[in-house]
């Protein structure tokens, strides 16, 4: 019997209307647009607008747009996975609130949360469904409404995040096509540098915690700059070495959008030129589990079947992986 590979046999982004430039940020906190650029690469960044507004917004546009271009009717998706850090609530999970707002009936679901590296580990996640013989159809969605925990007043954070997602379909193919491979790591004392203070089981949320602003990203620039630099291209090369590729193999680097010096470093140690890392930071900014469904929406139209992608991410907790896939799709079928 032919091994079953996990093919991405359709893709769809979305984002909100809403775009803050560094422009206005610069009438609200102390900053500039060349502060900022210099420093991460972020343009604008898009933001979800509107009462009862959330992520699960995002992840509808999402799964609506992929269904539609994939021709799949939401009876036919047996499992929906949500890799998100900002879900609507914290039950239940917002892969299942996505489902009920598409039509999605047939299908069990669930929300991951590997902070930046979720979507990475979420594709994985359907991958392994997908190769067991016993799911045809699998959704992955990246989706995150960052603005909902980012701190305003806090110049070093709020530059950073925007809102958006996107959503893969993954479906069994006896090519030699989709995921091959993927190395995934994490490391729990990175917890101490980048985090969400309250609102968790251990510290509930409070009068003290809201007055304390505890409810927001707390995030210690230098040590979680590290660390990724070090991991994310550590974990490309890794995965490039196990499977013997070289640079001229690799049509793309598809990598997290968290700062344009961190995917500057990767594609380095990867020996890619700049024409062959995929970037819209500028855009979006760092919209944590839509960053590379985003990347790859965009890119989709100009890809080959059989182009080999290498995803790398890297995020909270520590988090950190990379997937080696051979793209399933021509990009005049898109």
């Amino acid at each position: 019997m032919s091994k079953i590979n996990a093919a991405i046999t359709g893709i769809h982004a979305w984002v909100p209307e809403y775009i803050l430039t560094n422009k206005e940020l610069e009438t609200i906190v102390d900053t500039s647009d060349e502060w900022i650029m210099s420093r991460t690469g972020v343009k604008e960044r898009h933001i979800l607008k509107g009462e009862n507004q959330g992520t699960s917004v995002i992840g509808v546009h999402a799964v609506e747009g992929l269904l539609k271009k994939t021709n799949t009717s939401p009876d036919e998706v047996d499992l929906v996975i949500c890799a998100t850090v900002t879900p609507d609530m914290q039950f239940p999970a917002t892969a299942t609130i996505i489902c009920d707002k598409v039509g999605i009936k047939n299908a069990f679901s669930y929300d991951l949360n590997a902070a930046c590296s979720g979507f990475i580990y979420a594709l994985d996640a359907g991958r392994r469904y997908i190769e067991s013989g016993e799911y045809k159809k699998v959704v992955v969605i990246g989706a995150d409404k960052m603005s909902s925990i980012v701190d305003y007043t806090d110049r070093t954070t709020c530059i950073l995040f925007g809102d958006a997602g996107g959503a893969v379909l993954l479906e069994p193919t006896t090519e030699d096509l989709g995921i091959m491979d993927s190395k995934l790591y994490s490391d729990g004392m990175g917890r101490a540098h980048l985090h969400q203070k309250a609102g968790g089981s251990e510290k509930p949320a409070s009068h003290e915690t809201i007055d304390a602003r505890e409810h927001y990203i707390y995030q210690e620039g230098q040590p979680v700059f590290k660390f990724a630099v070090t991991k994310m291209a550590d974990v490309a090369v890794e995965i490039m070495e196990a499977n013997n590729l070289t640079s001229d193999d690799i049509a793309y680097l598809v990598p997290h959008q968290a700062n344009m010096r961190i995917i500057n470093a990767t594609a380095r140690r990867m020996g890619l030129a700049k024409e062959k890392v995929m970037i819209n930071i500028e855009r979006y900014g760092n919209t944590t589990n839509g960053t590379i469904p985003m990347c790859l929406y965009e890119w989709a139209p100009k890809l080959k079947k059989g182009d080999v992608l290498v995803l790398a991410a890297f995020g909270g907790g520590f988090t950190w992986g990379s997937i080696y896939l051979k793209w399933a799709i021509d990009g005049k079928d898109i």
